[in-house]
């Protein structure tokens, strides 16, 4: 294995190259001393192991090891530390990601076998890079490789998961770093903040690796870009069949509401992010109004029992949706169950005051009034 050491300090990187030559099978290709050479240096060499010291000149040692995961993001990176509580708790490293200093030739031997071990699992479960992947963001995140076969990601922490998700969301847009810092650690001291970032998106590299050619996240100066390659995102798709099928007609209906069944769930709906809200609120319109597009397309066509179902499923999904509350006591009214008409009408007073505290919109009022009068007259 083929292995690149990255210390300040030439006795630490002179100590921990006698100590790995000793290992058999490890090769030390190159030393650095500083991050920007080290950078520089990496990118023609064939690598491995990474050994890098967390506390660096110029660059954070963790905003270092992010940087090498975008150029190599099949390497392995071990942080070398002193011990510092911080560095150990705060970054969230597991055990196979940091070593100790003074570095013992006993822990070095177990850090190897460990790696080795993983490159012989990592064979024995290699996933193929199918051409496609799908990744479905409806209620929950899933990502499912060819033939539905569900890959399960292991997130390091809830923070990781979230964070990918986030720029999953801005996808192909620039994400600035200083926007990360104000939505996800907004009360750590600057410094600290960019640890926790920089550790968090090595985290996300780390578990996205075996989808490295459907996901490559690139690292600038001001932040970062994810970027899909044969990615197919569920509400992607959803959302570019409605938008291209203004109109429904006999030829589409059932192929319209195919898609339409794709929406299994609001956008990220098992997830409480606050950020993720406005995107949820402006795809639960876009269903909103295809649904009722599907339901008066029914009703248009005859086919009350179905307009009535989509009505009703509206009303469950969305209860607010006063539209589809309006559309079923009009065609209780058609079919004189005045029973039905008035518990639409009462149900839709409850949900609005309890929701919003408000009262059913004026022309609502004005048909409801009306049609008593109507019944009065009988």
């Amino acid at each position: 294995m083929n292995i690149i050491l990255v210390d300040d300090e030439q006795l630490a990187l002179d100590l921990l190259e006698n100590r790995l030559v000793k290992i058999n099978g490890i090769k030390v290709i190159d030393k650095f001393l500083d991050p920007i050479s080290c950078l520089e240096g990496i990118t023609d060499k064939q690598v491995d192991i990474v050994f890098l010291d967390i506390n660096l000149p110029e660059m954070n040692g963790l905003e270092l090891a992010e940087k090498i995961l975008e150029k190599k993001p099949n390497v392995n990176i071990v942080f070398v530390t002193a011990y510092d509580e911080y560095a150990v708790k705060a970054f969230e490293i597991n055990a196979l990601d940091y070593i100790m200093k003074p570095v013992k030739f006993d822990r070095l031997k177990k850090t190897i076998a460990r790696i080795l071990n993983q490159y012989v699992n990592n064979e024995k479960k290699q996933i193929l890079q199918e051409e496609n992947i799908r990744v479905n963001v409806f209620r929950q995140l899933t990502i499912e490789a060819e033939g539905g076969r569900i890959e399960n990601i292991p997130w390091r922490t809830a923070k990781t998961k979230e964070l990918f998700l986030f720029l999953l969301q801005h996808r192909e847009q620039l994400v600035r770093k200083s926007l990360l810092i104000e939505l996800f650690w907004p009360e750590h001291e600057l410094e600290k903040a960019y640890s926790q970032l920089y550790t968090t998106v090595y985290h996300v590299r780390k578990k996205l690796k075996k989808f490295s050619e459907h996901f490559q996240i690139s690292n600038t100066t001001e932040g970062y870009i994810l970027n899909l390659t044969n990615v197919i995102l569920d509400m992607e798709e959803w959302e570019n069949y409605i938008n291209s099928h203004s109109t429904l007609n006999m030829e589409i209906i059932e192929e319209y509401i195919e898609k339409m069944n794709l929406y299994t769930g609001d956008y990220l709906q098992e997830y409480d992010y606050l950020w993720a809200e406005n995107e949820r609120y402006r795809l639960q319109c876009l269903w909103l109004q295809a649904a009722m597009k599907v339901a008066g397309f029914y009703y248009d066509h005859g086919d009350v029992e179905k307009s009535i179902t989509w009505y009703l499923n509206i009303c469950s999904l969305q209860p607010e949706a006063e539209e589809s509350h309006f559309a079923l006591m009009k065609i209780y009214a058609e079919r004189n169950n005045q029973l039905l008409v008035r518990q639409q009408y009462e149900k839709l007073k409850k949900i609005l005051k309890e929701e919003l505290n408000e009262t059913p919109s004026s022309s609502v009022e004005k048909w409801f009034n009306e049609w008593n009068k109507v019944l009065r007259r009988r």
